[in-house]
């Protein structure tokens, strides 16, 4: 049995996640008490129809069953059930708007505790989960759409043990993505931004994709991350890791961070299943 535990501080996008799962067969449980996942388990086992599942838990647990969460993984890991925790997380002050904006209320919150008090206390409550994560996503800069697409893509279709892995381009202007496992900066490569007519294409049209193409440094830039990746990735899979991020940044990430990136993907696509790539800016400039 497979036991999906999504998990993550209040507004992060929980219930939208379970969503997904739920429209993907999965048997979803709402607001789970941690203390209660061995019965919940059980129960389910019992049902031959019934392989797959999926819980959310957060803050309104019990406090004292999310400290002894590791013991309780380990107690279900120990009886066959295979789990995997997603976490979901966003900065403080998206998180902020959010709760301006839908106008709710923050479970941790109260007349002695303000809702910025009760986002930072929420991470405090949550760590034993975040810390077991298989996998940590920053929803800051996505759109339920995107998000829905992440989960439906790295989770729900991930049908058995193999590692899954995502690379994701970006651009240090706005900041590392706090998810990826690897960074690699190819700030150091030819720019097509500098030339003219160049400026307007993204990485994944034809005229950057042979401009960088014929570069002799891109190619070796390329290599190199790939033969690393390449590497390493047995190691990390012998670690039961499930979930690879592979965060690859330019200055803008519209350039070469993307062509990078879809290369990676073109190249690793051949030897593993699950390979996905994300372009993180050019998804912004489309909602914008």
């Amino acid at each position: 049995m497979r036991l999906v535990i999504i998990s993550g501080r209040s507004g992060s996008g929980k219930s939208s996640a379970l969503h997904v799962l739920e429209d993907q067969g999965y048997y979803c449980v709402d607001n789970m008490p941690a203390g209660l996942l061995g019965s919940l388990a059980a129960e389910i086992s019992s049902e031959q129809s019934l392989r797959n599942a999926a819980v959310s838990i957060d803050a309104r647990n019990m406090h004292a069953d999310l400290k002894r969460f590791p013991e309780i993984l380990a107690q279900l890991t120990n009886n066959g059930v295979q789990c995997e925790v997603i976490y979901l997380d966003a900065d403080p002050a998206t998180l902020l708007k959010r709760f301006s904006e839908t106008r709710r209320r923050h479970p941790l919150s109260n007349d002695k505790c303000s809702l910025e008090e009760a986002i930072f206390a929420e991470s405090e409550l949550l760590a034993p989960l975040k810390n077991r994560a298989k996998l940590t996503l920053d929803t800051s800069a996505l759109s339920l759409h995107e998000l829905r697409d992440l989960i439906r893509t790295r989770v729900a279709m991930r049908t058995d043990d193999s590692l899954a892995l995502l690379f994701q381009s970006f651009g240090f202007k706005r900041g590392i993505p706090i998810d990826a496992d690897y960074v690699f900066d190819v700030r150091c490569l030819p720019n097509p931004y500098w030339v003219a007519h160049l400026r307007g294409f993204s990485g994944l049209e034809k005229p950057v994709r042979d401009f960088l193409g014929e570069q002799p440094e891109v190619q070796q830039m390329l290599a190199d991350i790939g033969d690393f990746v390449e590497r390493w990735l047995p190691a990390f899979e012998a670690g039961n890791r499930s979930y690879m991020t592979i965060a690859i940044g330019c200055t803008g990430g519209h350039h070469r961070s993307v062509y990078i990136s879809e290369e990676l993907t073109r190249r690793f696509s051949s030897q593993i299943q699950n390979v996905q790539v994300r372009h993180r800016e050019l998804h912004t400039a489309q909602k914008q």
